[in-house]
């Protein structure tokens, strides 16, 4: 691929390349697999790097892929990455390429990702002269669980890497434009399960038992006010109680519940507010209802903080190839492992439009149909970036 106007290449090659990515895409699709299962997967990125002549490496941090664009001069080296699982979603499309294995769905469109960075890799592959510096590409497995980032981190994916670059599909900003947020952009992931053992009765004398279902009540209200009590309120703060297990039957107090939770934060600061406040109320709120309390804290996956070293030629990049469809957005507190790589080097996670004219999806909705032109668009952005910050 040789041109005197890369912009130019960038859009002829999205277009010749799109109906082979839409394949890709629904190939992926038709074979969907979660978190650390994604094998074949894995293997059609791998095949397809060898088609287009870029080395790489398989099975990093068990069923990655990492492969490497060296520029035609030094300079830094740039990571772009996307997602492959899917999610635990019997799927309700009804499409002709709608998932073959029950009970999971590309419901986040992890599929649209990864069709996206092949597209990707080859029109930089075929700009390897434009490039001064080197592009690593990190295909990466176990996003849903939050767990792929680190793993591969982990096997060295980081290594080296002075910018990264994440995206996501967005349904909810139609196809064509593109988003950003300023600084922290999603939430810190924690969670928590919390064991309470009290003893077991009968219901109607209840004087006898010690009850771990009411203790669990108290607990679950008194959470509530780790976010309207304890945290300052410009600083954003949820904490969900997800799921609740106690008892088997109308007349038997149990010995026994579990509680499961999850924490999402913007800041360090209300990150570390929450895991105490939680430890504090549960030890006292245990001890109040005479119970006995075991809390398994996790941090799972710090918040995801866009750094203005690499958003802001990013953006002038979009809307030079683009024009103003780029629009800035509200930080979520929905979490992403991106931010793993965020922690190791200034990084940029990029909203892509998705939303079909006329229907109104969400994510992780077993009935998610995104406009695949998003696809080739996706290609267009990742590559002029690059471009753009390889000059």
């Amino acid at each position: 691929m040789l041109s005197n106007d890369p912009a130019r290449t960038i859009r002829e090659e999205a277009a010749r390349l799109e109906p082979r990515l839409i394949a890709l895409r629904r190939d992926i699709h038709r074979h969907p697999e979660l978190a650390f299962e994604e094998h074949r997967t894995a293997g059609i990125v791998a095949a397809e790097l060898s088609r287009i002549g870029i080395p790489h490496r398989t099975g990093v941090g068990g069923t990655g892929v990492l492969g490497v664009i060296e520029g035609a001069r030094p300079g830094p080296t740039l990571a772009l990455r996307a997602d492959m699982d899917a999610l635990p979603i019997e799927e309700e499309t009804g499409l002709d390429f709608a998932s073959t294995v029950p009970g999971k769905m590309h419901a986040c469109g992890h599929d649209i990702h990864t069709a996206t960075l092949l597209g990707a890799a080859e029109v930089l592959a075929g700009l390897r002269a434009h490039l001064a510096g080197r592009i690593v590409l990190i295909f990466q497995p176990a996003e849903e669980v939050l767990e792929g980032a680190p793993a591969m981190i982990a096997d060295g994916a980081a290594e080296g890497i002075d910018m990264a670059i994440g995206f996501h599909n967005h349904p909810d900003k139609p196809v064509g434009s593109f988003g950003y947020v300023r600084g922290p952009s999603l939430a810190a992931s924690d969670r928590f399960d919390l064991h309470l053992r009290g003893r077991s009765g009968h219901a109607a004398h209840p004087y006898a038992a010690v009850d771990p279902i009411v203790g669990a009540a108290h607990l679950i209200t008194q959470l509530q006010t780790v976010v309207s009590r304890e945290q300052k309120p410009l600083h954003p703060c949820v904490v969900t109680v997800g799921m609740m297990n106690a008892g088997t039957t109308y007349n038997i107090i149990p010995e026994r519940a579990h509680l499961r939770g999850t924490v999402r934060t913007l800041h360090a600061e209300a990150r570390d507010v929450a895991e105490a406040a939680i430890r504090r109320l549960v030890e006292h709120t245990a001890a109040a209802m005479r119970l006995e309390a075991r809390l398994d804290y996790q941090r799972k996956i710090g918040p995801l903080v866009n750094d203005d070293r690499v958003l802001e030629p990013a953006l002038a990049s979009l809307r030079a190839h683009f024009g103003e469809v780029v629009q800035e957005g509200q930080p979520s507190m929905g979490a992403e492992d991106f931010a793993a790589f965020a922690e190791r080097a200034p990084a940029f996670h990029l909203g892509i439009g998705a939303g079909a004219p006329g229907r109104n999806d969400r994510l992780h909705n077993a009935d998610y149909q995104p406009d695949e032109r998003c696809i080739g668009l996706g290609v267009q952005a990742l590559s002029r970036i690059a471009l753009d910050l390889l000059r």
